[in-house]
């Protein structure tokens, strides 16, 4: 997503004239759609400058490009159609006039919490040293002999269900077998979190590795409501990275907080953290951490664990939800 945060005004339809930038409806992080997906799709017309939020909701976006030409373009072909490539969706279209209000620079002096009482976000939790250093070796030497499927910038093994970048879900229907025996004891620790203890029955099911290059970060996202429950593990292996959080309010007003995610320790989002607040990985190889610089490693490899949601999501953040929008 590009780091202005943005407004738009004036939403014009097709009888008025024609602007560089598109307000698109039905589009967003909110019903599995990635800025990245966005950016990549809308590019097929002509230089894409930016990717904005439109508003609270996570599922409109304004699309700002380069030449006038390339936005009409794209508001001929696109404007109440059926795309595949973003998971069949009808997008609704109108020119917009954008606003500029804020730009976000992610190397300006955030606070950077090193624990999650520090970030004091609902749902989150971080665990240190979750795994001994020699377990950490044992699971980077079983990830790497096994293959690796490659991304433009990372690559990524899949285990249980594949996730598919495209529609940011899952295939219920391709199971991929039982997650690997190599991280059965990383499970049985994770059984004893609140949240997974309480469901026996709701077995982590979906597995998915990254390994990430230096300096190559994770777009802002939230994962799709509808493709999992509510608790999401993340181990990180190798490297230090910062994650960040973004919350988007009425108004278009922007909450950033930041955490330091070491080697070895387990990032547990639920409840709020999960659901309404989006989380990136800076692309940066050095790290600011309370006044300190750190370089990122050679390369960061996390491992998330997921339970693949059997039915609609009915969390009680409604506007971040793709199982409960009217669309």
């Amino acid at each position: 997503m590009d780091s202005n945060l943005s407004r738009f005004t004036n939403p014009k339809g097709s009888s008025c004239s024609a602007t560089q930038n598109l307000y698109v409806a039905n589009c967003g992080p909110a019903v599995g759609i990635s800025f990245e997906d966005i950016k990549s799709f809308f590019s097929t017309f002509g230089e894409v400058v930016g990717i904005h939020v439109a508003d609270d909701s996570g599922t409109r976006v304004i699309v700002c490009y380069s030449e006038l030409t390339a936005a009409e373009a794209a508001f001929r072909t696109l404007n109440g159609c059926h795309c595949g490539a973003l998971g069949g969706r009808i997008l609704h279209i109108r020119y917009s006039i954008l606003q500029l209000k804020q730009k976000v620079n992610d190397n300006d002096s955030l606070f950077v919490s090193l624990v999650s009482s520090e970030l004091a976000i609902p749902g989150i939790h971080l665990v240190h040293d979750f795994i001994t250093s020699e377990e950490e070796q044992e699971l980077l030497a079983a990830v790497d002999s096994k293959p690796w499927k490659n991304l433009s910038k990372r690559r990524v093994q899949h285990y249980g269900y594949e996730f598919l970048y495209e529609t940011r879900n899952v295939d219920t229907k391709q199971f991929l077998g039982e997650l690997p025996p190599f991280v059965s004891p990383i499970i049985e620790k994770m059984s004893l979190f609140q949240g997974i203890s309480d469901n026996k029955g709701q077995l982590l099911d979906q597995l998915t590795v990254n390994d990430y290059p230096p300096g190559i970060g994770l777009s802002p996202h939230i994962d799709t409501h509808s493709a999992f429950d509510d608790m999401i593990c993340s181990l990180s292996l190798a490297g230090p990275c910062i994650m960040e959080f973004r919350k988007y309010l009425l108004g278009s007003c922007l909450l950033r907080k930041a955490i330091f995610l070491p080697p070895r320790s387990m990032l547990l989002l639920s409840g709020e953290g999960r659901y309404s607040w989006h989380h990136y990985i800076p692309h940066r190889k050095v790290d600011i951490v309370q006044g300190k610089m750190i370089r990122r490693c050679s390369k960061r490899v996390s491992f998330t664990f997921r339970k693949v949601r059997s039915g609609p999501c009915k969390c009680k953040f409604s506007q971040y939800c793709d199982s409960q929008k009217d669309i």
